[in-house]
């Protein structure tokens, strides 16, 4: 990372979510980095994918985009390496065009994935999407957070975190966390692709990707134990297949 982005990143301003840009090409940084700060984000610039993994435990961005062609390790392994030590939103930005390349993304934990080459404004557009949907959604009480139990399992929507009935965690993306939301909010229902995106705020990416989400967090909710937690129901939708209890 270059000194003076650097420096960016330690002199933070209040109420400026901070973006983490990382990708190697100069030109695209300066353009998303202009674009972006004039439409009151910060952003922090990144030309290789380590130096933006390690920057992120001294001073955890709002979001990152990130370029799948990075020089030192490859933007998908990058992502799922982020992906187990937080949930922050990620969007892929990336020359590959291919459906496949942009199905493994969201698989691997991606929140969104425009291809280039794209409208600066429109990834702004993104981010602004990105960054609601991940502010906590679930109900609060005044003596604290809540989260859900299930199973045996736990999930807390305010960090997105996931544990397991033996105990161990890890992050479910924003998108994921959305879906999981839904289903928790309301089980042993059928709930519909309208209904599922209704609840993520009617957002574009949403709808192209529901599917490839509840295949994942199925993956994730996998147990020789519980069974299949969430079943899909052909032609109406899917259903979280356990009783839910809130607590604080």
């Amino acid at each position: 990372m270059m000194a003076e982005d650097a420096a960016k990143t330690r002199q933070l301003s209040r109420g400026q979510p901070l973006v983490y840009l990382v990708d190697d090409e100069v030109e695209i940084c300066a353009l998303l980095s202009d674009t972006l700060q004039s439409y009151g984000f910060q952003t922090a610039i990144f030309h290789a994918g380590h130096e933006a993994y390690n920057a992120i435990a001294d001073t955890p961005p709002a979001m990152l985009i990130i370029d799948l062609g990075l020089p030192d390790i490859d933007g998908m392994a990058l992502i799922e390496r982020i992906r187990e030590k937080t949930s922050v939103p990620i969007l892929v930005l990336s020359a590959r065009t291919h459906a496949s390349d942009r199905v493994i993304g969201l698989e691997l934990g991606a929140d969104d994935y425009v291809c280039k080459p794209f409208d600066p404004r429109e990834i702004v557009a993104r981010a602004r999407s990105l960054l609601r949907r991940a502010t906590p959604t679930a109900p609060k009480t005044e003596t604290g957070k809540r989260r859900a139990q299930f199973a045996g399992w736990q999930f807390e929507p305010d960090s997105h975190l996931l544990r397991t009935p033996q105990g161990e965690e890890s992050f479910l993306s924003t998108g994921e966390s959305v879906l999981l939301q839904a289903l928790l909010s309301a089980p042993r229902r059928v709930l519909s692709r309208d209904q599922l995106l209704e609840y993520g705020g009617n957002d574009e990416s949403m709808d192209r990707s529901i599917d490839v989400r509840i295949s994942r967090i199925r993956k994730k909710l996998n147990s020789s134990d519980t069974g299949a937690l969430i079943r899909t129901v052909y032609g109406s939708g899917y259903m979280l297949t356990a009783d839910v209890r809130w607590i604080t």
